[in-house]
């Protein structure tokens, strides 16, 4: 049988459309499974779990999500950090991948490469030294979010030293985190990741019926203002987000607190 130069290149187009099919419905990405004999968990108190705007939530062993196919990253990232999740052990940084409970899939980090900005973190690697398989965790790129790099190694950097700081003094700390994701950002890479202009951060601690909350807004550069001059109220980032962060909990409670700006029960 004789085949022309046209006929091999549409068997390869069609093998090339068949191979990228096949990849799309049957592609499973990596995983970094626990080791055997580590069963452990951190779950946060589901009272605490913020609303999904979009309904993919994924929960890790060590932290949870709201993943947005449209931005190609979370919406909000939620974990517990605790006193004693406060170690210095020296953890070797695995690869990033991409998140295998993401049914859209989350973006690959080659997005990333080249484009100016960090992979940044949104549940710390640095929070999650304690074992060597939640920190692994923290590099599913569906935890991650176009960070400048001042700005990540600066203002963003000191807001995370201080959470620590504050479970070291209280205790359990929960901790929403994310970046405000609007029409009209501009993005990175083929999968056009979005690049958010403010990240936000919610922390709270004490018990679902007297909860001590407060809230930062920060813009996307860099500054060495007091982190004080970025507390917000819940109820601004609700607005900009369209998310209610304590869904769970009861109208009339959640008015106490969501309204307010008290840090004076926080020692900064």
């Amino acid at each position: 049988m004789k085949f022309t130069n046209r006929t091999v290149y549409t068997l390869l187009i069609a093998l090339c459309l068949i191979g990228f099919w096949v990849f799309e419905n049957f592609y499973t990405p990596d995983l970094y499974s626990a080791p055997d004999g580590e069963a452990s968990k951190t779950e946060m108190n589901e009272m605490f779990l913020p609303s999904s705007t979009t309904g993919a939530i994924v929960h890790h062993d060590h932290f949870s999500l709201s993943y947005h196919e449209k931005y190609e990253q979370a919406e909000w990232v939620a974990y517990v950090l605790r006193k004693n999740h406060l170690t210095y052990d020296d953890r070797e940084r695995p690869y990033f991948i991409e998140d295998p409970k993401v049914k859209t899939k989350s973006a690959d980090w080659r997005n990333y490469k080249r484009s100016g900005y960090d992979r940044g973190h949104l549940c710390p690697a640095g929070d999650r030294r304690f074992s060597e398989y939640a920190y692994n965790e923290t590099f599913y790129t569906s935890n991650i979010s176009p960070q400048d790099r001042d700005f990540n190694a600066g203002v963003w950097n000191r807001l995370e030293m201080q959470v620590r700081q504050w479970a070291k003094k209280y205790g359990d700390i929960q901790v929403v985190t994310g970046g405000i994701l609007e029409k009209g950002l501009w993005t990175i890479g083929e999968e056009d990741v979005a690049i958010p202009k403010y990240y936000y951060k919610i922390v709270s601690r004490g018990n679902v019926k007297n909860p001590k909350v407060l809230a930062f807004l920060i813009p996307h550069e860099e500054s060495t203002s007091s982190l004080k001059n970025f507390v917000v109220t819940v109820d601004e980032l609700e607005r900009m987000t369209k998310i209610d962060f304590f869904e769970k909990m009861p109208d009339a409670l959640e008015s106490k607190f969501e309204a307010g700006k008290k840090t004076n029960n926080w020692k900064f």
